[in-house]
């Protein structure tokens, strides 16, 4: 039931949110100053390539998040309940952090099934559709999810989808740990409900505990979004790479960047994950409630 919860979440999500998306992986991408800000790089995007290009790779984006969300609760549920302790029934707060961090890095590297290398594909083809910057469809060199995978095969080997896979791991794995601690702590702190205890909370009381959840991750993984964007995005069609991988590519950028180059697109992230985890959570909370509302109650012990 939570993974259902968390799939119909991230379909919401998805449709109101992917502008800024667009505009985050356009300033992450940006090495020449071509955008001087937020604004400026949605309003250039419209002004050049029309209002429908703020939605562009939302196929491939709602496909990700709705198996995403699936696995990060579902997962989340299952080893939240083996952490708990065997005589109380309590899931410590070590508990709670190594039951997120391991939902995060499952959901980073669903690779060795069929589910963990569509996610790979997506969020790959995704970034390479949104670099795109072009109005005609003859000039782009990626005509749409299903052209720009088989492209990416032919050119770059099977090995390209798996591009970015270990910065991934770190930060959802990091943030998951961090985002599942707070909606719990916040929820506890703000409306004194605890998880079980069958108080199913408000709408805009649960898009409030998720938007406050949602903050601390994009601060503490930003270098990982920048290095995974980048490694994702680049090409090897010449045979050869600019980043090597992930320590290979914090170093680069660090070197010819600055630091603050690894926290590019944060702002965007603020703008995006928080605002994502609230509608997520507002959905989820309805759906999981709604479910021991009316089937919990008589459930057999």
């Amino acid at each position: 039931m939570k993974a259902m919860s968390g799939s119909l979440g991230g379909i919401m999500e998805a449709c109101c949110l992917q502008p800024i998306d667009v505009i985050k992986t356009r300033l992450q991408l940006d090495r020449t100053g071509a955008y001087r800000g937020i604004v400026h790089c949605g309003s250039t995007v419209c002004q050049t390539e029309g209002v429908r290009a703020l939605w562009k790779g939302l196929t491939p984006f709602a496909t990700h998040l709705t198996l995403k969300y699936s696995l990060r609760m579902g997962t989340n549920a299952v080893l939240q309940s083996a952490f708990k302790d065997s005589q109380t029934g309590q899931l410590s707060n070590r508990g709670r952090l190594l039951s997120g961090f391991g939902a995060g890095v499952l959901e980073a590297l669903v690779i060795v099934t069929p589910f963990e290398v569509r996610l790979f594909l997506e969020q790959v083809v995704k970034i390479r559709l949104q670099q795109q910057k072009g109005l005609s469809p003859e000039l782009l060199k990626y005509k749409g999810p299903v052209h720009c995978a088989r492209l990416i095969i032919r050119e770059e080997g099977i090995l390209g989808l798996w591009a970015g896979a270990a910065p991934t791991v770190m930060r959802n794995g990091t943030n998951q740990a961090a985002m599942f601690t707070a909606k719990n702590a916040f929820d506890v702190f703000l409306w004194k409900k605890h998880e079980g205890d069958g108080k199913v909370l408000q709408p805009w009381q649960s898009m409030i505990s998720g938007f406050l959840a949602g903050t601390a991750g994009p601060i503490c993984t930003g270098p990982f979004d920048v290095v995974k964007t980048r490694l994702m995005a680049q090409s090897r069609e010449a045979g050869h790479a600019k980043y090597n991988g992930m320590v290979h590519a914090i170093k680069t950028i660090y070197a010819e960047e600055g630091l603050l180059a690894l926290w590019k697109g944060l702002i965007p992230r603020l703008m995006r994950i928080p605002p994502g985890q609230a509608i997520m959570w507002a959905v989820a909370d309805q759906v999981i409630g709604l479910y021991e509302r009316r089937f919990l109650p008589n459930a057999p012990l």
